[in-house]
């Protein structure tokens, strides 16, 4: 017997054992997180890079040409690709518009975290086109939406199912995000406020950690390890500008929800009312781009208006940029964005809102300094004040707005400011709109998020209008229609013991079973039980009060006008809640 060599089917034995389904589940789902924070972190490298290459190749080579050149070859290139962008668009995947955020969030609750892989593509090249070739959008947002999806179709190409992906999906996103700003800690807290909306949910933190660790190491290796922005060391900073910090916070918060405002009602009425096929849209959205683009460039020089911006973005936070500079920049970027964005740019909101809000700052800071004088480092301080507070008023996820201002910086004297102006950012953005720019994005095209996703506690869910868990088609039976043959019919379809009546759209009482079997049997008259109505707005608990006094335990849902629009019986009510409790255990 040869002992050196394996018996025949050592392999077969070892094979077996390392089998991927003889993993255990805590670790296979460790190595799919590893996999999704590389491949994420590839990707967002990637994009990111390729927007760079044609950043350089075209914006960077026409800085300090003559006027004329410099607008008819920013028209080709801005129109051009924004119109190979829309093409892709339309012809593959029209969610790909916008940021991605939002898609991705509704993906994340409505569809398990499940998104097709054309999303995957469009993305990636719609983005690069639309953004390298100059539109005034920010990268950020579609590598958010890129590191998701691809994560999720990762997770199917490793066996996971379409009701499972909802763990690839966040990983994903928390990965392209740290990826994208070099910043892993405001990644992970952006996925928990806006895409999870719970900071406190720990199911999903070990995954958007691993992966945005690994997923910022990407970026070290091939990006560097420089935070976002450059920005000199700062000395002492007198505690006088304070007396500034909510004026700049409420200024920069104020302009980021005008901008959402702005930009959601011109992009609800460009859906609704304009003519211009889909395609040709993002090219007619950059025309307002390259018009201010091509009248700030004249005037002083500058291509922040193109494309991200960060150079200028960059001056104004190291405080080279004089301020009547700066607000020319803001109001050309500030109505550029909302124009590309609008029109179904691919591209997101992050950058725009981050130049807004530092632009506005230095304006502010530069008219107020002849009455009270500041150094360089104050300036600076107000700037990233108002980066933060304008972000954090549209995105309204206060602890990243904090986060992601510091790690783009790596300043830590900047974190006091950010907290008080955060303060003031988010009460103005809450007195200002009930929603943030990616939930009212959603609403307005159709999805109401508040019916998807589950509330955290049995209060919460308690809170909830009674329409969430009502049923919108009721069997009813006419007034007109008691009569035997149609009464037979009714019951011997239905096991339901009570049907509202409706004479004119409106409920005159409810039938119970026994009465209609009298009706059938002895041709006995119709008696109706009373019923009790409320609306479809009216939170649940009203609804429990009013089902636990009425005997027949049957609710009628009315509108402003009284008509039936629908039904909750006792029964709907307590598999309802039943639901709650259990998703709170979860």
């Amino acid at each position: 017997m040869n002992f050196l060599k394996p018996p025949a089917d050592l392999l077969q034995r070892c094979s077996s054992y390392l089998s991927w389904n003889k993993i255990p589940p805590p670790v296979r789902n460790i190595i799919r997180t590893i996999i999704y924070g590389l491949v994420a972190g590839f990707a967002a490298v990637a994009f990111q890079k390729s927007i760079n290459l044609i950043n350089a190749g075209v914006w960077e080579k026409l800085k300090g040409t003559d006027i004329v050149t410099f607008a008819w070859v920013s028209f080709l290139v801005i129109s051009g690709t924004s119109l190979l962008a829309g093409i892709l668009m339309t012809k593959i995947s029209p969610d790909a518009a916008g940021s991605g955020i939002p898609q991705l969030k509704l993906a994340f609750w409505k569809d398990f975290g499940y998104v097709p892989l054309r999303a995957v593509f469009v993305k990636f090249f719609g983005g690069i086109l639309t953004i390298g070739g100059g539109a005034s959008m920010g990268r950020e947002g579609p590598t958010v939406h890129i590191g998701g999806a691809l994560c999720s179709n990762i997770a199917g190409f490793m066996g996971v199912a379409k009701q499972g992906r909802r763990a690839a999906t966040a990983a994903g996103a928390a990965a392209g995000l740290a990826a994208a700003f070099n910043t892993p800690l405001s990644s992970i807290t952006f996925v928990l406020e806006e895409i999870i909306e719970d900071l406190n949910n720990s199911r999903y933190l070990v995954y958007t950690l691993i992966a945005a660790v690994l997923a910022t190491f990407i970026t070290h290796i091939f990006l560097g390890a420089n935070p976002s922005f450059e920005i000199a060391q700062l000395s002492t900073v007198s505690y006088k500008i304070y007396l500034l910090v909510p004026l700049i916070a409420a200024a920069a918060a104020l302009a980021g929800m005008l901008f959402q405002r702005l930009t959601l009602n011109w992009r609800s009425h460009i859906k609704a009312k304009s003519r211009f096929p889909v395609w040709l849209r993002p090219a007619i959205g950059v025309l307002a781009t390259w018009i201010l683009g091509v009248g700030v460039y004249w005037w002083c020089g500058s291509i922040g208006v193109f494309g991200l911006g960060y150079h200028a973005l960059t001056d104004m936070l190291n405080d080279n940029m004089l301020w009547y500079v700066a607000l020319a920049l803001f109001v050309a970027k500030f109505f550029a964005t909302i124009s590309a964005y609008s029109w179904g740019g691919c591209g997101g909101i992050f950058a725009p809102t981050l130049f807004i809000g530092a632009a506005v700052a230095v304006g502010i800071t530069g008219l107020l300094d002849p009455l009270m004088p500041m150094s360089k480092d104050e300036h600076i301080v107000l700037a990233v004040l108002g980066m933060s507070a304008c972000l954090g008023a549209v995105v309204r996820a206060p602890i990243t707005s904090i986060l992601i201002v510091f790690e783009m910086t790596h300043e830590f004297k900047f974190v006091p400011a950010l907290m008080i102006g955060t303060v003031v950012s988010q009460a103005i953005s809450r007195l200002m709109a009930k929603n943030n720019f990616y939930t009212e994005a959603l609403l307005r095209d159709g999805h109401n998020l508040e019916k998807i996703i589950p509330p955290r506690t049995l209060d919460a869910w308690q809170r909830l209008e009674v329409g969430s868990i009502a049923n919108f088609n009721p069997v009813t039976i006419s007034a007109q229609e008691l009569t035997k043959e149609k009464l037979t019919s009714l019951l011997a379809l239905h096991p339901y013991n009570y049907f509202p009546v409706i004479d004119d759209n409106k409920c005159t009482g409810l039938l119970s079973r026994h009465n209609a079997c009298l009706i059938i049997d002895a041709n006995d008259q119709p008696r109706l039980h009373p019923a009790l109505t409320l609306t479809p707005e009216a939170p649940i608990t009203q609804a429990r009060d009013q089902l636990i006094t009425t005997a027949e335990g049957v609710l009628i849902l009315v509108n402003a006008n009284g008509q039936v629009v629908g039904l909750l019986t006792l029964h709907d009510f307590l598999r309802a809640e039943m639901k709650a409790l259990e998703a709170q255990k979860d």
